[in-house]
């Protein structure tokens, strides 16, 4: 009668933690948003407790279903791709709806793609705010025109094709000059971080095609 939320590695498999695998490996059922995905990390750490997927797709139909697995005696754990259930992946939901129903979920700390970025920015990471996704269309200027007045460091998810229309729409509402920290691939064999103004990092990204997933850390003057 209870759910794990368990962090995965965001690309170097061996941040998985002890206790994550001991506890995939306990669990009567593995809530995987691609099994595919978690099927490689399972075998590399030879967990063999079966997976259900579950993602932002089909979570609102098998939400109630599964919880009621739960009521009635399984342990299950929640992974997603990469990083920390509910941190810009699913995890909420089926949070909420365990809470509704009275039944335990426990939460395990591991790999998130922000801190580490935020740490190593060189922007104050006593305050911030997490922002995660922008709106692609609807309500996007809207959002960004109501962050102009905060002062604490915002942290970004993003994508590599969008990344320059986000520094761009940076440049707009918060000026050129305002300071900024792009990491990509954080933990993997590419990961890098580009300091600079939000001017310097548009030039920088016009020349250097982005690739990868990006977390971006901002300072608006």
């Amino acid at each position: 009668m209870k759910l794990y939320l368990v962090p995965t590695p965001i690309g170097n498999l061996a941040d998985m933690t002890y206790r994550a695998v001991e506890i995939l490996k306990e669990v009567d059922l593995i809530l995987a948003e691609d099994t595919r995905t978690s099927g490689k990390l399972l075998q590399h750490y030879e967990i063999r407790t079966p997976m259900l997927s579950y993602h932002m797709h089909n979570e609102h139909k098998i939400v109630d279903h599964v919880v009621s697995r739960i009521k009635n005696g399984e342990k299950m754990a929640l992974i997603t791709d990469a990083g920390s259930p509910g941190i810009s992946d699913p995890g909420f939901l089926i949070t909420r709806k365990m809470l509704e129903n009275n039944l335990n979920v426990e939460a395990l700390p591991g790999a998130t793609a922000f801190v580490p970025a935020l740490v190593v920015s060189g922007l104050p990471c006593d305050k911030f705010v997490f922002e995660g996704f922008l709106p692609v269309k609807k309500g996007r200027q809207k959002r960004l025109e109501f962050l102009k007045e905060e002062r604490r460091t915002i942290i970004f998810y993003e994508s590599p094709h969008k990344l320059l229309k986000t520094l761009s729409d940076f440049k707009a509402h918060y000026g050129g000059d305002s300071k900024v920290s792009v990491s990509r691939e954080i933990t993997k064999m590419f990961e890098e971080h580009y300091r600079g103004t939000v001017d310097d990092a548009i030039l920088h990204f016009e020349v250097k095609k982005p690739k990868g997933e990006f977390v971006v850390a901002l300072m608006i003057d």
